[in-house]
């Protein structure tokens, strides 16, 4: 064994990582664009890039020493870093979604376990005002070993969590090599059984932080928000002791507050006449902290969120989560993702009117949460936890009960895996404790209920008292024992029937009801956002939800011959264990184009609804559904008069005032024809530019029919009527494009997207009119594409 065997020992979870501690990128001068831009540190060293790669059906096959100083690696393949191997063709991809990939043996996993070897080389130049060196691993699946220059570093796992490790003493001027050891399981997989394909590899950055002897270990904001004041708590951790300025300045760049510590301990700085953070308006403090060799540039957002009455509320006032759950995945690169692709699921969210995120099942890449500051979104931040496998181990009696009832024996409720399970959650919390768009922690995703997830919650709850805590699977318990709940601030649900959230409310109701996932999006769902709507709307207790999920999860393999990606699932891979296309039950497509179910979502999560509209009288009633902006800050609303679908009328409605939550009135005195089907449509604008969103983008609309006592759609009769004549038809050479002129009406037909390209009636000009062909088809489908037939159609 070239290893030891801690990847199947719980006691020993991480070797040599340096202690927890929150995100930040120095520099040794004030960086102002490190959020998105953390590569332009002259601290930071990134070792992403071409790395000497071998893959390794079994741990047991690595017979070199690969990691000592000047080992030859001429015979291996190359990788890009980050990403996972099976996306460059190593190993074969696996999607499950309940049952583990290998037998149930907790903590022991298959003896041949298959591997990644990695060597890479990098320059490295000691600066002497930052001598200390800190090698950071964002995402590495499942567990690895890591060397310097032939030297033994540390071990580490927790995929999806940062390790850091100081490698000072083992850095020389000039070339180094860093090798690292990856392996495809490790007992932590027992922890890791969430419903995604099954990928390896070092998936997220490694970079170098330069640091000072003396400087800043860690650091954690915590606000207060009183009336008209903002106090802001930072406790300070230090490598060594240090004079530190601090400083916070508003969005224009004024300081607003000054403060300095020099030892460990808190400081606390006041802010007047604060400016909050929501999601409609995600204003941003920064912070800078100075110290003689290294400057950290931060963002603070003042919002306070809590729990009155079993109702959450940010900064006062009531809010509903209109919230999706979103894995990293690309058919491309798998789950190692972009600054870029990031920033196109978010800008997609926020065009759908979503306002939250549960990062489902596991913490992301740090900067998202950065990015979610910056943008505006709610997040629920959930652990790296998922043993859902328990749930499915065969029982004499194999029944839901037995199944809910003794789910949690094996990892929830034995105390073995306590450590394994808190340490989770503490590295997710300390390393996110700074960013001020998670409003909730969730202990992990379908694990069941025991004495581990106690312990995590009471440690989460002491140490960060400020945010609500959820956890679906607390339901799933012991049904004989009694269990803490108390740590526990919100009751939520997946997929309950409208039934069964009522009846809890009715009967219980003693906490905030969250549908942590509903509306399952797969194939022709979801179908029941309205239903959900309306319940969520109509009780306070009910704080919304998260729609599962973003994105149809699939591996991409090449373009068929109409040029269209050819998508792969579960069991195209040749693996046994699978489950088929359930992973493709996402509002986008895997490439990011949009569902139809998308573009239901965003009209029912619309900012604004007509309540009432009285065509006599000419008043209108609108109810403003967002959480803090006046309805006359946020949109513009214009309108639309059709007559048998054709624009008779429009535009644009005065200022409507309505506070969050309430209604406002406006008259709209219109004329309506006398004869036809006519419909008033109400369409709302964004009125000023948001991140991520330009001014006039559209929100939503809504419609309602105002048709006088003849209802009928008049220009649907004058159409039957009519017979085309030889004289009124044209046929292109290419036989593609169908000239149809009448007496009243011209138009053009494109038999290949059967619309309308060209129309004219009664004076107006209408482009790419979304008619159907199939009321011109004639008696066969085959006589459709003969000339001569098409001059038999009606129309």
């Amino acid at each position: 064994m070239i290893v030891p065997r801690y990847y199947e020992n719980l006691s020993v979870l991480h070797e040599n990582t340096m202690p927890a501690r929150a995100y930040y990128i120095p520099a040794s001068k004030r960086v102002d664009n490190l959020v998105e831009h953390r590569e332009e540190s002259d601290r930071m060293q990134l070792l992403n890039g071409t790395w000497k790669f071998q893959y390794f059906n079994s741990i047991y096959d690595i017979q070199d020493s690969f990691f000592e100083k000047n080992y030859d690696t001429e015979n291996f393949d190359e990788i890009q870093v980050p990403s996972v191997w099976q996306m460059a063709g190593y190993d074969t991809h696996q999607y499950t979604n309940i049952r583990y990939p290998f037998p149930f043996d907790p903590p022991y996993v298959p003896q041949d376990i298959p591997c990644g070897a990695y060597v890479h080389n990098f320059e490295y130049g000691r600066d002497e005002k930052a001598s200390k060196a800190f090698l950071n691993f964002e995402g590495v699946d499942s567990c690895f070993y890591v060397w310097i220059n032939g030297s033994y570093i540390g071990y580490s796992q927790v995929s999806h969590m940062t390790s850091e490790f100081d490698v000072t003493d083992v850095l020389q001027d000039g070339t180094n090599t860093v090798a690292v050891l990856v392996m495809k399981w490790c007992d932590g997989s027992y922890l890791e059984d969430q419903d995604k394909f099954r990928m390896s590899g070092i998936f997220r950055d490694v970079y170098i932080l330069k640091r000072p002897k003396q400087a800043i270990s860690d650091y954690h904001i915590k606000t207060r928000i009183e009336d008209m004041l903002a106090k802001v708590e930072i406790e300070m951790k230090f490598y060594s002791p240090l004079n530190v300025k601090i400083s916070i300045e508003d969005r224009n760049g004024a300081v607003v507050a000054l403060g300095s510590i020099a030892e460990e301990g808190t400081a606390v700085l006041e802010i007047a006449s604060p400016e909050l953070w929501n999601t409609e308006n995600p204003y941003l403090y920064k912070l800078i902290l100075e110290t003689e060799n290294e400057v950290i540039v931060d963002y603070i957002a003042l919002r306070k969120i809590e729990i009155k009455d079993q109702v959450i509320y940010l900064n006062g006032q009531k809010i509903k989560f209109r919230g999706v759950n979103r894995h990293d995945s690309d058919p491309v690169t798998g789950f190692t993702i972009s600054l870029e692709q990031l920033t196109t699921d978010l800008t997609l969210m926020k065009q759908h009117n979503f306002n939250a995120i549960r990062s489902s099942h596991y913490p992301n890449a740090p900067f998202f949460y950065e990015m979610c500051d910056k943008y505006g979104f709610m997040v629920i931040d959930e652990a790296d936890i998922e043993a859902h496998g328990p749930f499915m181990i065969y029982r004499k009696e194999d029944t839901d009960y037995n199944r809910f009832k003794r789910w949690n024996e094996m990892i929830a409720d034995d105390p073995a895996w306590e450590e394994a399970i808190v340490d989770r959650v503490k590295l997710m919390v300390e390393r996110d404790k700074n960013r001020f768009c998670i409003v909730m922690w969730s202990m992990g995703n379908e694990s069941a209920y025991g004495c581990n997830f106690e312990k995590a919650l009471e440690w989460t709850k002491n140490f960060d008292p400020d945010r609500i805590t959820q956890y679906e699977s607390a339901r799933y318990r012991n049904y004989d024992e009694t269990y803490d709940y108390s740590n526990l601030d919100v009751y939520s649900r997946m997929y309950p029937a409208l039934s069964e959230i009522q009846e809890y409310l009715d009967k219980d109701g003693s906490k905030p009801f969250l549908l942590v996932e509903y509306c399952h999006s797969m194939g022709n769902g979801p179908g029941d956002f309205e239903d959900y709507f309306q319940m969520i709307q109509d009780n306070d207790k009910m704080c919304g939800g998260f729609v599962w999920e973003w994105c149809d999860h699939a591996i991409a393999h090449g373009t068929a011959e109409n040029g269209k990606t050819i998508y792969a699932y579960g069991g195209d891979h040749g693996e046994e264990i699978h489950d088929g296309n359930f992973c493709m039950d996402g509002l986008v497509y895997p490439d990011r184009t949009v569902h139809t179910g998308l573009l239901e979502y965003k009209n029912v999560y619309r900012p604004a609804r007509v309540i009432s509209y009285d065509k006599e009288s000419g008043g209108l009633v609108l109810h403003n559904y967002m959480d803090f902006d006046d309805l006359k800050d946020y949109v513009k609303i214009s309108y639309e008069l059709t007559q048998d679908g054709l624009v008779i009328g429009k535009g644009k409605l005065p200022e409507v005032s309505a506070a969050p939550h309430s209604e406002g009135k406006i008259n709209l005195k219109i004329n309506v024809p006398e004869s036809g089907k006519c419909y008033l449509k109400f369409i709302y604008h964004l009125k000023k530019e948001l991140p991520l969103l330009d001014e006039e983008h559209i929100l939503g609309f809504d419609e309602i029919e105002v048709s006088q006592k003849d209802a009928k759609c008049q220009l649907a009769e004058k159409w039957v009527e009519k017979t085309v004549t030889d004289s009124e038809l044209q046929v292109s050479e290419d036989d593609t494009q169908i000239h149809i002129k009448g007496r009243e009406f011209a138009y053009t037909i494109d038999r290949r997207t059967a619309l309308f390209t060209e129309m004219k009636f009664a004076g107006r000009e209408y482009l790419n009119h979304p008619m159907e062909l199939n009321i011109w088809r004639a008696p066969t489908d085959n006589d459709m594409y003969i000339k001569s037939e098409w001059k038999k159609a009606h129309y």
